[in-house]
């Protein structure tokens, strides 16, 4: 048996949002794109990819027919140097068309879930970038014990921040411009 080598040196260059949209779908789905670097995602738990259905499907029911929720997909919030995120929950509007990639005028929230390797830039950095990107609302959810803890944010169209809006962790009672209503405990 013969080990074959593979070329990987695209992933140590500067790529542009045109190199990034040829490439295969396939190959897109782990990975982020920051200030045009490649970035690695995990593939996530059982436990992440349940909470984060769970959510998704809350969230799409309480919206009504205006909304729907998708989970981890291309998310481009600036081109030069590209920027691309992976939201594990992406709030949007319905009647956007569903192509590889949500335009940012059509998203109303997205949410996070915390990840061994991913905690400094969900909690830190990914809030700046959908802050500047103009996104509404930010969610981040931890799953360090059995039950979620979700911390629920708002942009403040003022200062282009996210200002805490709460932070949950039996029954989430919130507002995406809809209310919104979650068990934690049934997860």
């Amino acid at each position: 048996m013969s080990v074959e080598t593979v070329d990987y040196s695209w992933m140590h260059e500067q790529i542009s949002a045109e190199q990034y949209d040829a490439m295969p779908e396939e190959l897109c789905r782990n990975i982020e794109i920051v200030d045009g670097m490649v970035h690695v995602s995990p593939t996530p738990t059982p436990f992440h990819n349940d909470v984060s259905r769970r959510i998704a499907n809350v969230i799409e029911a309480a919206g009504g027919p205006a909304w729907r929720t998708t989970e981890d997909v291309d998310l481009r919030l600036r081109d030069i140097p590209l920027l691309n995120r992976q939201p594990d929950v992406l709030v949007y509007k319905a009647d956007t068309p569903r192509n590889r990639r949500i335009p940012l005028d059509a998203v109303l929230a997205v949410v996070e879930i915390v990840s061994p390797g991913s905690q400094s830039t969900d909690r830190m950095v990914k809030p700046l970038e959908y802050a500047a990107a103009g996104i509404r609302y930010y969610w981040r959810i931890e799953i360090d014990g059995e039950q979620p803890v979700i911390y629920t944010y708002s942009l403040d169209p003022k200062t282009g921040v996210y200002q805490n809006t709460g932070i949950f962790d039996g029954v989430v009672k919130t507002n995406l411009g809809f209310p919104v209503e979650i068990d934690l405990t049934d997860v």
